[in-house]
């Protein structure tokens, strides 16, 4: 498929799920926390390179950004955050990595466009999100700022805003509800922050994953110095 049939088919799964609403908005189990083993799985990079998750924390605290779809201003808005903070994490010792919505081709030109300056997996399927219990937001959680109609949901409302964007660099594309979240790991694959968006520009103080990756590799020293 090239990448214009993905933007299309992209843009037609923005509008379905605007169509049908937010679907995971409570979870059904505890969700993933400080503590737990983080899941590891299989994702393609943007060069289309298959990465195993467990990869990026086998040697050094890793802290992995979930994004929103990559119409949202909001991811924008991150990307400039990120290019700012990205050496506080490195010089912290850890690896960065964002995960998004689009395939390999899609995430290369949103990387690129918007200067990320770390790789980007791909997650077309959100298959992560939900392994690291991601919900989705309702309207008032992602549209908080915008009329009545879209609070309200309405068809129409998402129809043209779809339109308005469509042939854009913020084109609405993949899933309208999708929350972020941000997490470090610490080394060895053992969450040390899980923090989920409550609403769509809701980022975290940059010290808070500083700090949680300073402590992963401290605590990932202990236990290794105790066997």
């Amino acid at each position: 498929m090239s990448i214009i049939e993905e933007q299309r088919a992209a843009e037609q799964e923005w509008l379905d799920a605007w169509h049908r609403g937010p679907q995971r908005t409570r979870w059904d189990r505890v969700p993933l926390q400080v503590g737990d083993a983080a899941p590891d799985l299989q994702l393609a990079d943007h060069t289309g390179e298959m990465v195993q998750l467990s990869s990026l924390w086998s040697e050094s605290p890793a802290v992995v950004l979930f994004w929103r779809h990559f119409g949202c201003s909001c991811g924008h808005h991150r990307a400039a955050r990120l290019k700012d903070e990205h050496a506080q994490y490195t010089d912290a010792g850890a690896s960065v990595i964002v995960i998004g919505q689009g395939e390999p081709a899609r995430s290369a030109q949103y990387r690129e466009r918007t200067g990320i300056p770390c790789p980007m997996l791909c997650d077309p399927d959100r298959i992560a999100y939900r392994a690291f219990d991601l919900l989705e937001g309702t309207t008032a959680q992602v549209l908080f700022d915008a009329p009545d109609e879209f609070l309200r949901g309405d068809a129409a409302a998402g129809e043209s805003l779809a339109a308005s964007r469509h042939g854009t660099d913020r084109a609405a594309v993949d899933s309208p509800w999708q929350l972020p979240g941000e997490f470090v790991i610490g080394r060895g694959g053992i969450v040390q922050l899980a923090y989920r968006y409550q609403y769509c520009e809701d980022w975290p103080d940059p010290r808070v994953l500083t700090a949680a990756i300073r402590f992963g590799a401290a605590e990932s020293d202990l236990g290794r110095s105790a066997e």
